[in-house]
């Protein structure tokens, strides 16, 4: 298996991002640079904070208004493989402002992208994408089920793979693309649904349950999905597509009556059903065949495991967790 040593992660601050600097360190060979708009977040959110050798070096760049600077960064580094987790992500809040996620999601990527397919250093490029691209589906869902974006964020999403597709065919450009299911675990965002919903059971607040959460989720543990990136980075197919998905999905409330029973609450007590979000998509089970059958991956992080980590996570940050706040703030 080709090993890249040198890794440049645009998007480090992200959840996805830092849980997969924090899987990269743990490789004493390899080195690494973040990029993000933001600055570094502390240990509440960083995972990778832990390695503090000098193998990893962060920069703040914003991909709307750095882009000379971002090329710069990265041709003094000369990474042999990019993975790129940046992106506006969040699905309702798209509604209000869908020329932002356009703006970050498409136009930025395209105007980073386009001298980057020159670069001979490059070996690897992986694009997160979502399977949010594919809307609302009927059965299994494969990497080769047409796209039917249902809400601006996946518009948007759907619009930036289009573009990579085209750097493949007319360039050879060295793509891998990964869609994963819904993340979780440690150093997650505050405002999603199972970190949310431990906070609001040890501040006694009701979680809200959007349609009652009875949408089926495909809960997978960020490492999982980790393992199998760097697996598609190394191993993957250029031009391929990769889907990380668990082997069972869950509603929404029966993973919130998880939490409740692992803190000791009672689900009805700590709940109130709300209106769903507009363009939420049905159930659907998207299929990782491919990534079971080339890249030898599968999910081994138990939802009852995974969960119980997040609960000691917000039990042993709770001090800083209380500072932090609690909804998304959008910033375009």
């Amino acid at each position: 298996m080709p090993k890249f040593h040198r890794v440049a992660v645009i998007g480090s601050n992200s959840f996805s991002g830092s849980d997969f600097i924090d899987l990269l360190l743990a490789d004493p060979d390899r080195r690494v640079i973040g990029i993000s708009r933001s600055p570094e977040k502390g240990p509440v959110y960083l995972p990778y904070l832990r390695w503090n050798d000098g193998r990893f070096a962060f920069h703040q760049f914003d991909l709307n208004h750095h882009t000379d600077e971002i090329l710069a960064a990265l041709d003094r580094f000369e990474p042999e493989a990019i993975v790129n987790f940046a992106a506006q992500s969040e699905v309702a809040p798209s509604w209000q402002h869908p020329e932002h996620w356009f703006q970050t999601n498409v136009v930025a990527l395209a105007r980073l992208l386009n001298p980057l397919k020159e670069r001979r250093y490059l070996k690897r490029y992986v694009h997160i994408s979502s399977p949010e691209v594919y809307g609302t589906c009927v059965g299994q869902v494969t990497e080769a089920t047409p796209m039917n974006p249902s809400t601006p964020y996946a518009a948007s999403k759907a619009a930036a793979d289009f573009f990579l597709s085209t750097l493949v065919k007319n360039f050879d450009f060295p793509l891998v693309t990964i869609r994963a299911t819904n993340v979780y675990g440690a150093h997650q965002q505050l405002w999603k649904i199972i970190p949310r919903s431990v906070i609001y059971l040890l501040t006694n607040q009701k979680i809200s349950l959007h349609g009652g959460g009875v949408a089926v989720k495909s809960y997978i543990h960020i490492r999982d999905v980790s393992r199998g990136e760097l697996l598609a980075m190394e191993q993957g197919r250029s031009g391929r597509m990769y889907h990380f998905s668990p082997d069972l999905g869950y509603a929404v409330r029966d993973v919130v009556r998880h939490i409740c029973e692992l803190m000791g609450r009672d689900l009805e007590r700590s709940t109130a059903a709300v209106g769903e979000r507009l363009g939420q998509d049905a159930a659907y089970v998207i299929d990782s065949s491919r990534a079971r059958q080339e890249l030898g991956w599968r999910p081994e992080i138990e939802l009852d495991r995974g969960l119980r980590e997040v609960v000691d996570w917000v039990e042993r940050q709770w001090k800083d967790i209380c500072t932090q706040p609690l909804e998304y703030r959008h910033a375009a």
